[in-house]
């Protein structure tokens, strides 16, 4: 059973990145919100398994779109797909210094999709507030460290 500061660890960590996709929506046109309906249908269109519809946050269009015309998968070509990592951390030098969990799912699907999917690491202190965008192969060379880590339910 979860502990009650698990608990409120993950209603922060939930207003952290609620937080950051309001600022990066507003900080990048090209960035938008999929409901759970069109990330089924990205997937679909993409040719991949519904299993990838939680590998992914924000889609990232190659020009920006009004938002009255609002986001179809009409031109799948468009569209790169994005994973936040969030953190109220101050990073001065970001991303260097972030810490953040990823599943395997996360990676598989960037490594599926090469350049045409984005780790976004959103830094939410107001002393470093910014985002940067990389590509697998850009954050692999950047990685440290690197554990796995089980989940398991019985």
């Amino acid at each position: 059973m979860a502990s009650e500061k698990s608990y409120s660890i993950t209603l922060s960590n939930n207003r952290t990145e609620k937080a950051a996709i309001d600022y990066l929506m507003a900080a990048d046109p090209c960035l938008w919100n999929p409901t759970s309906e069109s990330r089924k249908l990205i997937l679909e269109q993409l040719d991949l398994p519904r299993s990838f519809s939680r590998a992914f946050d924000l889609v990232k269009v190659k020009e920006p779109l009004a938002a009255e015309a609002g986001l179809t998968v009409a031109n799948i070509d468009s569209i790169d797909l994005v994973e936040l990592k969030t953190t109220r951390k101050y990073l001065p030098a970001m991303p260097k210094g972030f810490f953040f969990g990823a599943t395997q799912n996360e990676f598989d699907l960037a490594a599926l999709l090469g350049d045409r999917y984005r780790f976004c690491f959103v830094c939410m202190h107001p002393d470093s507030l910014g985002y940067h965008l990389l590509t697998l192969e850009e954050l692999e060379p950047l990685i440290r460290t690197k554990r796995t880590q089980y989940q398991i339910n019985l």
